[in-house]
């Protein structure tokens, strides 16, 4: 499976998962330019998405699906409650927490995530037993995640804010108590701590997303995603705003040395 992390962060979110026949759009949080343009270098084009997965009606994951969906007539798949309050969108198909979905080659797994949205969801995606998860928005790696998750090959994982930069940083008081709060977001702390819980042998790939820019910085986000996995062979990659991000994940007997 390819993962093209085309934007993370405040100001954009979307991913593009290719395995097998199969092309999905997870989230569509930049516009329609910006979604071409960063395709582009990476061999894709909006023809190829099959169906748009949405995990939850924020509009940095969705601000850019209407203009998507009038030049392409393909699915859009959320949870009942995304879908209440994404009424200008056509959803196709009602994601439940915990039931698989089949598009082409590709499993995907919707996962309940603890954020203050309607029904927001993570993703796990499978194709010929390489499994990878894609979660951002979460102010908590709740148990079920941490299941969910366990014996992924990929991790794409949530690392908002450094806990000290958001204390004594320019936010307003409330702004910062609903990031730090179980429906906020993920801090490097919470996800290297899930990470801990999570890495195992197979374990191929970590990338860092949905970092804040003013609450978080790059390096420290490789630092302590290292640290937590120091004496493996990981792939540590950080998601970006502004340039995209690919990845590779093989899965079991398919890793080159």
């Amino acid at each position: 499976m390819r993962f093209s992390v085309l934007a993370s962060g405040s100001s954009g979110n979307a991913v593009v998962v290719e395995a097998g026949s199969a092309c999905v759009l997870l989230d569509c949080g930049l516009s329609y330019r910006q979604l071409r343009e960063r395709m582009e270098p990476l061999g894709v084009t909006p023809q190829r998405i099959q169906a748009v997965f949405i995990s939850h009606e924020h509009d940095d994951h969705v601000c850019g699906l209407d203009v998507f969906l009038r030049r392409h007539n393909v699915p859009v798949l959320a949870t009942a409650g995304t879908a209440a309050a994404l009424s200008s969108a056509r959803v196709a198909d009602t994601l439940v927490s915990g039931r698989e979905v089949h598009v082409g080659d590709l499993t995907v797994l919707p996962v309940a995530t603890s954020h203050d949205a309607a029904e927001s969801v993570g993703f796990v995606v499978e194709h010929d037993g390489c499994r990878a998860g894609v979660v951002t928005d979460t102010g908590v790696l709740t148990e079920l995640l941490i299941e969910r998750l366990s014996g992924c090959h990929a991790l794409m994982l949530e690392c908002n804010h450094d806990p000290d930069l958001l204390r004594y940083g320019p936010y307003p008081w409330p702004l910062k108590q609903r990031i730090a709060s179980r429906t906020g977001h993920l801090s490097n702390e919470q996800a290297c701590a899930g990470l801990d819980r999570l890495a195992h042998g197979g374990l191929e790939v970590v990338v860092g997303m949905h970092l804040s820019r003013e609450n978080n910085r790059p390096e420290m986000v490789r630092r302590d995603l290292a640290r937590t996995l120091s004496g493996g062979h990981v792939h540590i990659d950080v998601a970006d705003q502004d340039r995209p991000v690919a990845v590779e994940v093989r899965g079991p007997g398919r890793r080159e040395g």
